[in-house]
This record gives C-alpha cells, sequence and structure tokens, in this order.
C-alpha cells in the first residue's frame, strides 16, 4: 500500500482507473446468480412473510447474506482455482452413479421452478391487462432466442441489465411509506419465535434464497469466462456486492407487503400477483405497477438462467 502510495498521483488514478475498469470486465457471475434467486416463487415467498409476519422476520436477511456469501464465494473459488463446474468436480470427487443421482434431482427441480416462473410473467402481464397467451410464448420465444443465438458475453450483458429491474422494489418499498424505524429495530433485534407457521416461514425464506441452480450458475459462469487464480479477488467482489443487493430487495419486498397488507389486517395472501393487486388501494396504483414489473422482471431473468445452469450441468456431468 505504501509503494502504491510514493507513485505519482497520475499513475496511482490511471492504476486506479484500471481497478475499475477490470472489475467491469470482471463483473456479471455473482450479481445475475444471486438476483436469479429473486424470482417469482421467491418475490412469493416474500411478499407472504411480509403479508404474514410484518418485519418481525426481517433479521433473517442478516444470517441468510452472510451465509450465502459464503457458499456462492465457495463456489466461484473451486470453479477459478480448478477451472471446472459444479458437475464436473462432483463426477471426479464421487463417481457416476452419484453425479447421475444429482443431475436427475436437479433437472427435476429446475423444471418445477421454470414452470412457476412462466405462472409469475403471466399474473405480472395480467396485471397490466395483457393476457398470458400473448405474453408466455413471447418471452420463451425471447429467452429462447437469447440463450441459442446469443454470445456469452452478450448475454451476460442482458442479465446484467435485467437485474436493474429489482430497484422497482425498493421504489415500491417507498411508496408504501412503512415505519422505517421499527424497520430497523426489527432488522438488528431478532424476536425468534417457536410456533410452527414462524418456523416454516423461515425455513422458506433460506430454501428460496439459497438454492442449487445458483451456485451451479455462479461456477459455471467464472469457469466460461476463463477467470484465473489473479482474478479473484475481483470475483469475490462481485458475489459480495451481488449478493447483498440482491439480500436487500428481498428484504425491500418484506418491507412493502408489511407496510400494507399486514397493518391493514391482510395477512395471507397466495402469489405475488395478489399481493400487488392488495396493496393497490392502500399504496397506490404506482407501487401496484412497479410490483408487476419486478415480478415479470424477476420471471425473465431466472428463466433465461435455470436453463443455462441445467445445461452447463448436465454437459459437465457427462464429461463435455
Amino acid at each position: 500500500m505504501r509503494s502504491i502510495q510514493r507513485l505519482p498521483q497520475r499513475l496511482r488514478r490511471g492504476l486506479s482507473e484500471y481497478r475499475f475498469f477490470a472489475y467491469l470486465a470482471i463483473l456479471g457471475p455473482g450479481i445475475i446468480s444471486a438476483n436469479a434467486g429473486n424470482d417469482a416463487s421467491g418475490i412469493a415467498t416474500y411478499s407472504s412473510v411480509g403479508a404474514a409476519y410484518g418485519y418481525e422476520l426481517l433479521w433473517a436477511f442478516i444470517p441468510m447474506t452472510i451465509s450465502l456469501i459464503i457458499v456462492q464465494e465457495m463456489c466461484v473459488r473451486m470453479g477459478v482455482v480448478t477451472g471446472q463446474g459444479l458437475a464436473d468436480l462432483i463426477r471426479e470427487q464421487f463417481g457416476v452413479r452419484w453425479t447421475a443421482f444429482v443431475m436427475f434431482a436437479l433437472l427435476i427441480a429446475n423444471t418445477g421452478v421454470i414452470i412457476s416462473e412462466f405462472v409469475g410473467i403471466a399474473q405480472a402481464s395480467e396485471l397490466f391487462g395483457i393476457p398470458r397467451y400473448i405474453t408466455i410464448p413471447l418471452t420463451a420465444i425471447s429467452i429462447w432466442w437469447l440463450v441459442v443465438r446469443g454470445t456469452q458475453k452478450r448475454v451476460e450483458r442482458v442479465f446484467l441489465l435485467m437485474s436493474l429491474v429489482f430497484l422497482c422494489y425498493i421504489a415500491s418499498a417507498y411508496l408504501a411509506k412503512p415505519d422505517w424505524a421499527s424497520v430497523g429495530k426489527h432488522l438488528i433485534e431478532p424476536q425468534i419465535r417457536t410456533d410452527t407457521g414462524y418456523l416454516f416461514m423461515v425455513m422458506a425464506l433460506i430454501g428460496t434464497t439459497i438454492t442449487p441452480f445458483m451456485q451451479v450458475y455462479v461456477q459455471s459462469s467464472v469457469v466460461e469466462k476463463q477467470m484465473n487464480v489473479e482474478d479473484l479477488p475481483m470475483v469475490r467482489a462481485d458475489v459480495v456486492a451481488g449478493t447483498i443487493f440482491a439480500c436487500m430487495i428481498a428484504a425491500f419486498i418484506v418491507i412493502c407487503t408489511g407496510a400494507t397488507l399486514h397493518s391493514v389486517g391482510i395477512t395471507s395472501i397466495d402469489s405475488a400477483a395478489t399481493a400487488a393487486e392488495s396493496f393497490a388501494p392502500i399504496a397506490g396504483q404506482y407501487a401496484k405497477y412497479l410490483f408487476a414489473i419486478g415480478l415479470f422482471g424477476a420471471a425473465m431473468l431466472a428463466m433465461g438462467v435455470l436453463p443455462l445452469a441445467t445445461a452447463y450441468s448436465l454437459s459437465e456431468a457427462m464429461g463435455f
């Protein structure tokens, strides 16, 4: 550090700019994988948590954020050091049978999640009065064209742009006018309960925040970008930034429904679209449409990442 400080100011500025642009070049896998976890089913879960318990479960996002950073960092480190994806390493360490079992389970799980993304897209589009029979085929064709015809760099850039749609939830939470003092209190003061519903909600939060396809995608993505050990500090920064942003967005979704639905006694919802419809009279139409835009963008991002994660895994498992 002292040797850098001794450099002329122009050289120090140039070094800082180099590091900034180097980070931008590496940026992507950590942010995309973490945000893809905030998919349609995840948004429905966060909405349900806010409606049922208000701000009570906000404390859970701190340990979940730390846990997700650890898991994601471990995956990118394995990818950078070995130059292999997760399925590759499973095959080498545990053999073909265990690999086949894991890949079968992953394929079934990812197929179910992809179906839920189509449901999310249908619900979001109908909030704008657009029939699902139009939006589902169009989005499916668009994602197929992007993944099959696009280059790795182009696909990653599109996914990064899609991640910006999550900013809608920050705006929605602001329009909901929550009690920020209460939000801060519940964030740092856990109120742990032992009733079944509360514990199930905690497990649902963990399950929807830390998902297998995220780890598969992030490791395969750094391998695809041919990262080396020298890039590891910036790859870690990408993971940390992406995880903090994604978990922050998830917390804002909880705040949004907690400030609107829970505060007026609506404690049970069956989907994210129902949440958007329910709090429109409370927070206004703008909040409803911002919520719907976020739902649509989240489902689109996950629909792009899930097939790629599945394809990465199956290809690696077969040694391709």
